[in-house]
């Protein structure tokens, strides 16, 4: 009783002391039933709660005790002394860049519903956890008095509980990547969370709401932050009837299916200052509307592949701008008004500017030296030309790319970029010469790239030996500029060199000692595609675990050179290079990816350490002398993507280890003398696109199981060598097949008529499928061998079934392949006629059917081959009229025909009854029309003048001497006084 009447007697002082220190009214409870500044049953709930979890890392060590206001992560009420905040984000996640990153800080387990006990909890923060699947649970939004709450990347399982929309005081919620898998979510519990300010639902699915998603955030008249992106929305409505958010300072909609406009009301939200709309399909113009956002700070609407139309002036008029981002894009025009709008700023707050891979041309206006604040400036992948402006040495840019471009010139001016740090000036029409002048005063830059792939040199660096660059450079990337005759020597002080590549560069000699005494840590060097004699540089250090070197295309020579194990890339190829291949290669580099020694002079034996370099892709040794027969260690290689040994002296059979290669897609033994039949588990290597065998000496059957079990095969090449048998019908079910060259072997049989089945010869290929294809092919065509390199080799179609022992007729299916491009089946003993279709094949270049028994005549439907240029129709027995249309007025060499004794016309001696033999137009029809016009105007005018000279010849003298008695008389006189003169000198000559 006496401790009752205590605390009522207490209570007036209380109310008075909590005015003057709100700890008092904390100190005072604490002797009415709170112990140690927490309330046992928020102690006790709390400790419920860590029962739940799971803490591997010992992260909730700490609560133990009584006084759980004390414990990490506990905040609680300097006025009430109760929990107010729980936050328990693991800062180790990669999601906290101010974090250590290492794995075993998640909290785990349950969420218990001890949490209701917290009652005045008004933050709750387990984000960047890990609980396993388990749902959000429902009893969250019982928290009446939650203000914020953050549950992202938490990995959640099921849907966000509608009981969130109960939350009535929310000012901030975050569920950002909080579910461990996509599950489809609506938003009909938004609506009630009237006070929310912060909303971020970022990557979770929201398809369900695709429909309404924008008047349910209508609805939320305080936000001031919506972040959607990643959220399955499609549909961006282009009209609201009104604007309730007018608050928004940031919204953030990218990475959606929005595939609309930009609707206008958008730019109603005059508050925005970030504005991201990027990884979208939006399309149509970018709007002067922009004008409206003049307090928008970035501004990001990259990589949308409908947005096109010019940049708008607008855009140039938004002075507080710092970040503008509009790369890929299709956005085309030039620039120089909107640059002009922003240089007329006061102060522009421009610092990274990204207008790459766009339509974008013309030149860099000059007024870009006038945004002061600009840092990273990127324009790649456009079509500008000219110079770089002046008045870049204004600037204090940090990053420059204006890489894919067709500019040609560099300001001396360049050089004043004192901060720049990266420079990619590569893939230009860069002509002239770099001095020191050009790079005098970049002393913050450390990447520099000039590459240039063709192979075309149009800059030179002239630059004093003796000149000491002011940087240090971390990665030098030239190609394809004129950096010789020697070895550059401004490189000299360069010793932080990572990367170095001066391919194409026009350099002879060596490379100097001071160079490789740099003590330099490399993870490239590439020097290839220069005259470098003397020794490889084989004690470089290489410090990265996948670090590269080529030296291709010198004139190195010697035994192949060997580098450390660091070295996974090695190219060697086309230098001089001669002995054994080193026996224990793959002992001392025996984590190479790519080895590439060919075209040298390699001779011995395939080494068997090459079965240590498991992680093998690319094995070429081509064009060498190696000898003897193909290893078995290919059971190791399981990666092996490209195995290239054409061109040696190996023989034997392809050991049945081959099989093995599961990875193998590019197959090339070519040009070898390797025998024996082809062995059954080859069949095992089903990813195969090029199977290239041809020149050796295989025999038996072109086998079934090709097609039956290599389904993907591109390329087929077995010529010239000593298969037997039938064409296998199954080869016709290879849908991918264009390229087929099976001549010069013994054949029999007749062509499979459903050869029509191959539907690679009857669709074209696009650029995409470049990426297929590797190394080059030898084929016969245009009536010659042409070597086609990997990057033309999908517009390549041809057919070769010649020098065979074929018989029966040509198949009508054949005619079906419209995207045939050779077609050679000569020096076979095909009976029959030419199909009458074969005009379909429009695509036709080069047609080979000599040396055959073909008969009848040549069908006027060949007339439509309008892209032949090579026909040859000898040692056949084709009889009637030659057609005389389109290209056959061309084909006027008589070879085509000849040993066809009954054919007749253009080019071989007339058909009885024909008048006279037609002649190829020089210029077409309408030409001949023309000239026939001329030469009838040319008769007239020599008519014409032969008159008009008669007429002034004639009058001109005789009438002049009819008219004038006195030059009548003068001009007899004359003509009677030579000739009495010419009378008296004979008769004196004969006297």
């Amino acid at each position: 009783m006496a401790r009752k009447i205590f605390c009522i007697e207490l209570v007036p002082l209380l109310v008075l002391s909590g005015l003057l220190f709100p700890g008092t009214v904390k100190f005072a409870l604490s002797t009415g039933g709170v112990t140690s500044g927490c309330f046992e049953s928020e102690r006790e709930a709390l400790a419920e709660l860590k029962g739940g979890f799971t803490d591997p890392s010992g992260r909730l060590a700490s609560w133990v005790g009584k006084d759980c206001c004390k414990w990490r992560g506990i905040a609680c009420s300097n006025l009430t002394g109760r929990v107010v905040e729980i936050n328990l984000r693991n800062t180790h996640a990669a999601d906290d860049l101010g974090g250590d990153l290492k794995p075993g800080h998640e909290l785990g387990g349950e969420i218990s519903a001890s949490l209701l006990d917290v009652k005045e909890l008004n933050y709750l923060d387990l984000s960047m956890n890990n609980f396993g699947g388990t749902k959000i649970p429902g009893f969250i939004g019982s928290l009446k008095q939650l203000r914020y709450l953050n549950l992202s990347g938490a990995s959640f399982g099921g849907v966000i509980p509608p009981s969130l929309g109960n939350l009535l005081q929310l000012q901030y919620l975050d569920l950002r990547n909080c579910f461990v898998e996509t599950s489809q979510n609506d938003l009909l519990w938004l609506p009630g969370l009237s006070a929310l300010r912060y909303l971020n639902l970022g990557a979770i699915d929201l398809s369900k709401a695709a429909d309404y998603w924008l008047r349910a955030i209508n609805s939320l008249p305080s936000l001031t932050e919506l972040r959607l992106p990643n959220c399955f929305l499609s549909k961006f409505p282009l009209s609201l009837p009104f604007i309730n958010v007018t608050s928004l300072e940031v919204l953030d909609l990218s990475n959606n299916n929005f595939n609309s406009t930009l609707p206008r009301w958008l730019f109603n939200l005059t508050r925005l200052v970030h504005l991201d709309l990027n990884s979208n399909s939006l399309g149509g113009e970018l709007l002067d509307e922009f004008a409206n956002l003049a307090s928008l700070q970035e501004l990001d609407m990259s990589q949308n592949s409908n947005l096109e139309g010019r940049l708008p002036k607008s855009l140039g008029s938004l002075c507080e701008l710092s970040v503008l981002m509009l790369s890929v894009n299709r956005i085309t025009g030039e620039i120089t008004d909107f640059m002009d709008g922003l240089a007329r700023c006061n102060d522009s707050k421009l610092e990274f500017l990204n207008l790459g891979n766009n339509e974008l041309f013309g030149k860099l206006p000059d007024s870009l030296g006038k945004l002061k604040r600009l840092r990273y400036l990127q324009f790649g992948q456009n079509s500008f030309e000219g110079s770089i402006p002046q008045s870049i040495g204004n600037l204090s840019l940090k990053e420059l790319s204006i890489a894919n471009n067709r500019m040609s010139g560099i300001p001396e001016s360049f050089g004043q970029l004192s901060t720049l740090a990266a420079a990619d000036l590569s893939e230009n029409l860069w002509e002239g010469v770099v001095t020191e002048r050009h790079l005098a005063n970049l002393s913050s830059l450390k990447d520099l790239d000039f590459f240039e792939a063709s192979p075309n040199i149009s800059l030179a660096f002239n630059i004093a030996s003796g000149w000491i660059p002011p940087f240090k450079l971390r990665y030098l990337n030239i190609r394809s500029c004129r950096l010789g005759p020697e070895f550059p020597p401004w490189l000299r002080n360069q010793n932080l060199l990572e990367t170095v590549v001066l391919n194409n560069a026009d350099i002879s000699g060596t490379i100097p000692d001071w160079f490789l005494q740099l003590n330099l840590q490399l993870d490239k060097l590439d020097v290839a595609y220069n005259r470098l004699t003397g020794e490889p540089p084989t004690s470089l250090l290489f410090v990265d675990e996948q670090s590269i070197v080529d030296l291709s295309s010198n004139l190195y020579e010697g035994p192949l050179p060997i580098w450390s194990s660091n070295v996974t890339k090695l190219y060697l190829r086309d230098n001089r290079f001669s002995s054994p291949i080193p026996p224990n290669i793959g002992e001392l580099m025996p984590y190479l990816t790519d080895l590439d020694i060919s075209r040298n002079g390699l001779n011995g034996t395939i080494p068997s350490s090459i079965g240590n370099m498991t992680s093998l892709t690319t094995l070429v040794i081509s064009n060498n002398y190696l000898s003897g027969e193909i290893p078995r260690f290919w059971s190791n290689l399981s990666l092996l993507y490209i195995l290239d040994m054409s061109n040696n002296s190996l023989l034997g059979p392809i050991p049945s280890e081959v099989g093995f290669l599961s990875s193998l897609r590019f197959f090339i033994l070519s040009d070898n003398n390797l025998s024996s039949e082809l062995p059954s588990s080859l069949r095992n290597c089903s990813s195969l696109h090029s199977l290239d065998l041809g020149e050796n000496n295989f025999s038996g059957n072109i086998p079934a199981w090709i097609a039956e079990s290599i389904p993907s095969l591109l390329i087929l090449r077995l010529r010239s060598n000593s298969f037997t048998g039938e064409i296998p019908p199954q080869i016709c079910r290879l849908s991918n097949l264009h390229i087929v060259d099976i001549s010069h072997n013994s054949l029999s049989g007749s062509i499979p008529p459903c050869i029509g089945n191959l539907t690679g010869l009857k669709f074209e290929l696009t650029d995409a499928d470049t990426a297929r294809y590797e190394g080059q092919l030898t084929l016969v065509t245009k009536g010659r061998f042409i070597q086609y390199g990997q990057s033309i080799l999908y517009l390549v179609n041809s057919l070769d079934l010649s020098d065979n022992r074929l018989s029966g007729e040509i198949p009508e299916a054949l005619t079906s392949l419209a995207r045939l491009g050779t077609l050679n089946l000569s020096m076979n003993h095909l009976i029959g006629k030419i199909p009458t279709d074969i005009g379909n094949l429009e695509w036709l270049e080069t047609l080979d059917l000599s040396s055959n028994n073909l008969s009848g005549p040549i069908p006027p439907a060949m007339t439509a081959l309008t892209k032949l240029n090579h026909l040859n129709l000898s040692y056949n027995d084709f009889s009637g009229k030659i057609p005389t249309a389109n290209q056959f007025l061309t084909l006027n060499d008589p070879s085509i025909y000849e040993g066809n004794t009954g054919l007749c016309g253009f080019p071989l001696p007339l058909c009885s009854g024909d008048e006279k033999q037609p002649q190829p137009p020089d210029d077409g029809d309408k030409n001949s029309e023309s000239k026939d016009g001329d030469d009838d105007l040319e008769h007239f005018w020599l008519f014409l003048s032969i008159g008009l000279g008669f007429v002034v010849g004639f009058w001109g003298v005789c009438g002049t001497l009819i008219v004038k008695k006195s030059w009548r008389e003068a001009h007899y006189g004359f003509a009677d006084s030579m000739k009495n003169k010419l009378v008296a000198l004979s008769m004196s000559r004969r006297g």
